[in-house]
């Protein structure tokens, strides 16, 4: 967790652009992803020559080649440790003119760590600034995994309050909500196609981090986490720099985040190949029929994305994988014959776990659509029997345009540090929807309709024709109330009137 002097050197690294004339919030944080990933390139060329020489061994590996480049500089003067000291001019003519350029050569190569840096642009606009954020950037220590990490999420916190930039967000406890309730495992194979700053496969990293410790001290789970288990595709390549260099802060070595738009690439490379799949794929669009890729409108007839989304799910889904998703409302009770084909499929052809209502202010400022998590098990044979329902009334946040935090931080989150309270859970549900998870299958069944959490039979779902909105099943209990008697009521008026005339009689007499 970033202490209070942390923050305070980031916000002003932020603040320092801006005034320098960097307003675009996504710029800021792509240039900020450049420095920081030529730091990491100097700091692991330091590690390599370090070991080299405890062991008197060659350099197994050398990023900064030995010489100069075709212009003429010496590949040792663009490395952090070396042009950090040179003077503002200096810097600024190393860093432009040959440090970006060898970022994007290493890109042509073709080495996995600079895949992302192909269309790699230094806009710093003037040597003062670059040489106030390189110092700024200085003292920020970058030793320890967990700082990295927390340090480039309160980053792109930033992008989230900075208006329409943010959209592509979801709020982090949503995401770890979601991945708590998943629990992926060490053997996943986890998929986001839509994968943005690549937030879902961050936290399922953590929740390995924290949960299967072991995993790497066996060097075939230890080689699958770095290599293996992660896979994040997008079609903006400023989204692919910084979900990349996202992975990298929070030690995953080698994810696969690649550029693919996802709905309109044939899949046949990636069918039945994931094991667990978390999103929040963007909605309420249409696509051509031309544009859309062939396997998935052999699932679903459709232009809407968000039901070609979940074609997709179930397409890169191998048979026992799950899937944490969200989406609007509308796919729950849509009525055209794409919606409720897509909600048959679930129902009818696989498992359909739970759907997890949130309330509609979650997404605020950016949008107030409702939406809901579906959660569910690729089968190819059915297998629904029960499907869980919970109302999230509350996420620990104001649902109005300020998003603020109504618990203290300790009680934030679905897996809160200390327990809440009564009064707590009014304005937190998620580690009750945690806690009731786990009883799904047991005592959850017993619950009435009418409570915040229950359950629904695959027939009844079935016939009301696959709507899977809450409020289509949950019972509304209206307390009675007790009425005076009609004649009494209307006695007590009349009484009244009486007074009411008396008195004006009286004040009659008085003028």
């Amino acid at each position: 967790m970033l202490t209070g002097e942390l923050r305070a050197k980031i916000d002003a690294i932020w603040d320092a652009f801006w005034a320098g004339g960097i307003a675009n919030p996504i710029e800021v944080i792509e240039q900020l992803t450049y420095l920081l990933f030529i730091r990491g390139l100097d700091e692991e060329q330091t590690r390599e020559e370090n070991k080299a020489n405890t062991l008197g061994l060659p350099m197994e590996r050398r990023i900064f080649p030995e010489g100069a480049n075709a212009r003429g500089m010496a590949y040792e003067r663009m490395r952090w440790s070396r042009f950090q000291n040179e003077e503002p001019a200096e810097m600024f003519a190393i860093v432009g003119e040959h440090v970006f350029p060898f970022l994007r050569e290493m890109a042509q190569e073709g080495t996995a760590h600079a895949e992302h840096m192909k269309g790699a642009r230094f806009t710093i606009p003037t040597p003062g600034l670059l040489d106030k954020v390189v110092g700024m950037l200085a003292d920020i220590p970058l030793v320890d995994r967990d700082t990295k990490g927390d340090l480039y999420e309160y980053m792109l916190g930033k992008i989230a309050s900075a208006g329409q930039n943010g959209q592509f967000r979801t709020p982090r406890h949503i995401i770890k909500l979601m991945v708590e309730l998943t629990a992926p495992t060490p053997q996943d194979v986890i998929c986001d196609p839509a994968s943005g700053t690549c937030g879902f496969l961050v936290a399922a990293g953590e929740y390995l981090r924290a949960h299967h410790k072991g995993l790497f001290r066996d060097a075939a789970l230890n080689r699958h986490f770095h290599h293996g288990m992660f896979h994040g595709y997008d079609f903006d390549q400023t989204m692919l720099r910084i979900g990349s260099m996202n992975m990298q802060l929070h030690g995953v070595e080698a994810a696969d985040i690649r550029y693919r738009d996802s709905l309109s690439s044939s899949h046949g490379d990636d069918a039945d190949r994931y094991s667990l799949i978390l999103a929040n794929p963007p909605f309420a669009g249409s696509l051509d029929y031309e544009t859309t890729a062939s396997d998935l409108l052999a699932i679903v007839k459709t232009k809407k994305t968000e039901l070609l989304f979940m074609a997709l799910f179930l397409k890169l889904l191998k048979p026992g994988g799950r899937a944490a998703v969200i989406v609007p409302d509308g796919v729950l009770f849509g009525s055209s014959t794409a919606h409720r084909a897509i909600r048959r499929m679930l129902v009818d052809g696989h498992k359909l776990d739970a759907i997890v209502k949130l309330p509609s202010g979650v997404f605020r400022p950016y949008a107030g659509v409702s939406t809901a998590i579906v959660f569910f098990t690729k089968t190819n044979s059915g297998g629904t029997d029960h499907v869980w329902f919970y109302d999230v009334q509350a996420d620990g946040m104001s649902l109005d345009d300020k998003r603020q935090t109504l618990v203290p931080e300790e009680k934030f989150g679905p897996v809160p540090r200390v327990a809440l309270g009564a009064e707590e859970h009014a304005r937190n549900n998620l580690p009750d929807v945690v806690a009731r998870w786990k009883q799904r299958a047991g005592a959850e069944r017993a619950n009435p309709r009418s409570g915040q959490s229950f359950t629904v039979t695959r027939e009844e779902i079935a016939a009301a024709d696959y709507d899977l909105s809450l409020n289509r099943y949950k019972e509304v209990v209206h307390e009675a109330a007790e009425h005076r008697p009609p004649k009494e009521i209307i006695a007590e008026l009349l009484a009244l009137e009486d007074e009411i005339a008396a008195g004006l009689k009286e004040l009659e007499a008085m003028l």
